[in-house]
């Protein structure tokens, strides 16, 4: 097998732009796949012409099937081709082969005959096989390509048509699942005539890390007027949005861009990136400096999609179809793109449409349309498709457009649905934590709600997909229950109890119930009411005896409800609940206002007068015997970065910090006009990755742009030596307020008897803020009645000469390296 990747970044310039015209709707990575499929159908060309065409056969990446920049190959170019052979082998395995693949064999000459032999897909590989060559997926290709009417375990192989391969996108999914999709797509109106525009993203920035962050990092440092939840991708599930990171938004309430403003907070904190900002570049290559955006601006930004609040966003890429309802006040990244419905639009409108989308008929239309992006790749380069339902696919508004709606759309059910998850949304444990001091009752009561939510939901949504089947006229009889629906668990569904027998019987794994918690049912459960076991039960039946409806009852079409532990729900509100508590003022500020670093003890000690933060602190631990010290090491350690480069990065990332520092500094120069046409253009530092980071709790904080999202400051090696623990500072003090917090603290250690020497990397700390004090605190303080940046700088000398370095040499301090045994290096 060819271990020729199916997709290279092209960087050249030439064949980019040559590239562009061919295929206009390819963005970002170009896939390499249509023009090496093009070449090798022109090497098996005849030149003499006195001779047929050669073969061509070739195993590559299948998402020119479904993606749209194979439109062009497959109608255009494939169509007049002499195809005899299209092999489904995304559920091989296939070392080297990372990425779902097709074998297609051929000649380049006019089409000869009716019909295209098709090997079509019905499950992948259960496991990974000893022998490659012996799997179970290759050996049934292998076994059965010679025959045309076999349906198999893993693959179905028929003769197709020759214009059922003529037209974009292919379907090569067995199990009559070729047919379900010509019977859903049969005389109905596409989702298409009902929008105001066509589906696609509403924004996105170019650079996340500058502009997205938690909570509370973005609040603090940017304000809250500029500042909203965003909607990604990963957070749009089971018909709500969870939690995730918020961003620096810098549109008004009409989606304008903000005015610039020196004034304001998130001006200081977007400033060190402006050049990178500048430079982001998009799909086309174009910077955003080049297209005119303002360098603080998103680098997309479709105000028209934030006109009107109602929106329904979806999960770009899934292993299911996730749709929810936002109803405004957040902003959405290019991987949770929006479906706008014309203004006039009630919110039943919206809702009707959320509920057919959300169905399994919706699931199993979209993954027949969509590219399948496989699931984990394992050590050999193999793409494992062990369950069907773990892999993601990437639903395009393209393909989302041409879905087909039924007559009537089920909004009870759909209006149903969105007030259950909004209920949903109000009892998790975070939920519990916003609203006042949260408890062990207060949550316990919180998880039987949840849990009684929940299971009313997966219930709901069940009569949901079988009133959808009966709207497609897959069914005639009702198959939905008509009283309130009883609660049902993971694991009591009708295609999950006939999966659970699969499995009893040895004919089926368990990874279904392992993966979802939950437990393989084989009866009906006993304690539903009578006329819903028979409902059930009819269910089965169906299933059993109609291949239609057998397809669409899978895993791979049935909504998953995976989400975290309720344990790990409370651990993240509980955590979350305490650091919010512990970044109050009086924490970090005396009581004259000046800031104020502290040790772990210390800070204890002020700890142990709130009752309530310690009643949350013995909630979180577990532990009521255990010291609050102790607790709060716990809590507090991954949460502050070091206040000096040097201590966080290794010396790569410190390589970088240079370039960065001598951006700062062009970047000074220019807004005090003075840089000279020498020095343009100024240029975009490197990125930081993980490995240039001496801690992956300080990576996962800063990120690729060295943005401080953190809560706390640490202060390294700076403790008494009557007190071990940690000595933290508060994240949210300005750079003036980080130098005088520093300043206290090397006067404290000077008190106890610290030696100059010691005294030199909190000096070089003093060093590396100056320039940024002289930037933003260059005017009279009104609290201290001096100019703050005059009087740091003379801290500064007076320090630096009372260790005996310079400034350069302050910058220039390195920790010293561990020594293992070894004498340690000399530091400057």
């Amino acid at each position: 097998m060819s271990r020729e990747p199916p997709y290279i970044t092209v960087k050249d310039k030439t064949l980019n732009a040559a590239y562009r015209e061919l295929y206009p709707t390819c963005k970002g990575t170009y896939a390499l796949t249509v023009p090496f499929m093009e070449r090798f159908f022109d090497l098996a060309k005849r030149r003499d012409g006195d001779h047929p065409a050669g073969w061509t056969g070739q195993i590559t990446s299948n998402s020119f099937m479904k993606r749209e920049f194979g439109s062009r190959l497959i109608e255009e170019f494939l169509a007049k081709q002499d195809l005899r052979l299209v092999v489904d082998t995304s559920g091989a395995y296939i070392p080297g082969h990372g990425t779902p693949t097709v074998i297609i064999a051929g000649r380049p000459q006019a089409p000869v005959g009716p019909t295209v032999r098709a090997v079509l897909g019905v499950r992948g590989e259960p496991g990974q096989p000893a022998d490659p060559a012996e799997g179970l997926v290759w050996t049934e290709i292998v076994e059965n390509v010679e025959r045309s009417d076999v349906d198999g375990t893993y693959v179905s192989v028929t003769d197709l048509p020759r214009e059922a391969l003529a037209t974009h996108p292919w379907s090569l999914t067995g199990g009559g699942a070729a047919a379900l999709v010509d019977r859903l797509n049969a005389e109905r109106g596409r989702l298409a005539h009902r929008l105001h525009r066509k589906i696609g993203f509403a924004s996105f920035p170019g650079a996340d890390d500058a502009y997205f962050g938690p909570r509370h990092a973005v609040r603090r440092d940017c304000g809250d007027e500029v500042v909203r939840p965003v909607i990604t991708g990963d957070v749009v599930r089971d018909w709500r949005v969870g939690s995730g990171d918020w961003a620096f938004t810098p549109y008004d309430t009409s989606a304008k861009l903000i005015a610039l403003n020196a004034e304001a907070p998130w001006y200081r904190r977007q400033w060190p990136q402006r050049i990178t900002l500048g430079g982001v570049t998009g799909f086309d290559g174009e910077t955003k400096e080049a297209a005119g955006v303002a360098w603080w601006g998103w680098y997309r930004w479709v105000a028209e999609r934030y006109a009107t609040p109602l929106t329904i966003t979806f999960a770009f890429v899934a292993t299911h179809n996730h749709f929810v309802l936002d109803r405004g006040g957040k902003v959405f990244k290019q991987s949770a793109p929006v479906i706008k419905l014309p203004a006039e639009a009630t919110e039943d409108d919206h809702l009707a449409l959320l509920g057919i989308l959300n169905s399994s008929t919706a699931c199993f239309w979209l993954k027949q349309n969509s590219h399948n992006k496989g699931s984990t790749v394992d050590t050999k380069g193999a793409r494992q498709t062990q369950v069907a339902w773990e892999n993601f696919y990437e639903f395009t508004g393209t393909t989302l457009q041409d879905f087909p709606l039924t007559a009537t759309l089920p909004l009870a059910r759909g209006r149903l649905m969105d007030s259950l998850a909004q209920d949903l949304a109000a009892v998790p444990p975070g939920a519990v934590a916003e609203a006042g001091v949260p408890t062990a009752a207060a949550l316990a009561q919180a998880h039987e709600e949840y849990t009684s939510l929940r299971g009313r939901m997966i219930a709901e949504q069940e009569e949901l997909d079988w009133e959808v089947y009966r709207l497609y006229g897959l069914i005639d009889d009702g198959l939905t229950y008509q009283r309130e629906v009883p609660e049902v668990a993971l694991g009591e569904r009708a295609f999950e109890i006939v999966l659970a027998r699969k499995v009893a019987a040895g004919d089926e794994e368990t990874a279904w119930f392992t993966r979802h918690g939950s437990t393989p049912v084989t009866q009906i459960p006993a304690h539903w009411p009578t006329d819903y076991r028979d409902l059930v039960q009819r269910r089965l039946d169906l299933i059993a005896s109609d291949k239609s409806i057998r397809l669409l009852e899978t895993p791979e079409h049935k909504r998953r409800w995976a989400s975290e532990s309720w344990e790990k729900q409370v651990d993240t509100a509980l955590r979350s609940w305490l650091l919010d508590r512990l970044e109050q003022r009086h924490y970090w500020f005396d009581q004259n206002g000046r800031p104020t670093p502290t040790s772990i003890g210390r800070l204890a000690d002020v700890v142990t007068r709130d009752a309530d933060l310690v009643s949350v602190l013995e909630l979180w631990s577990g532990r009521r015997d255990q010291s609050v010290a102790t607790s709060l090491a716990a809590l507090l350690t991954d949460e502050a970065v070091p206040f000096l480069a040097a201590h966080r990065l290794k010396d790569t990332g410190l390589r970088k910090r240079e370039a960065w520092e001598h951006t700062w500094d062009l970047q000074r120069k220019e807004d005090a006009g003075i840089l000279t046409d020498d020095e343009r253009p100024i240029p975009v530092p490197p990125k930081y990755t993980s490995a240039d980071f001496r801690k992956a709790s300080w990576w996962q904080a800063r990120g690729k742009l060295d943005v401080p999202k953190e809560r706390f400051v640490l202060y390294p090696g700076a403790g008494r030596e009557t007190d071990p623990t940690l000595v933290l500072g508060w994240a949210g003090w300005d750079h003036a307020q980080q130098f005088l917090a520093l300043a206290t603290l090397i006067a404290e250690r000077e008190t106890e008897g610290w030696e100059d020497e010691r005294l030199v990397p909190l000096v070089a700390g003093l060093a590396e803020l100056m320039p940024w004090v002289r930037q933003w605190h260059d005017e009279v303080d009104p609290t201290y009645g001096v100019n703050m940046a005059d009087f740091c700088e003379e801290q500064l000398r007076d320090r630096a000469a009372q260790v005996g370095k310079t400034v350069d040499q302050l910058r220039a301090w390195r920790p010293a390296a561990p020594t293992r045994g070894r004498r340690p290096r000399a530091t400057p």
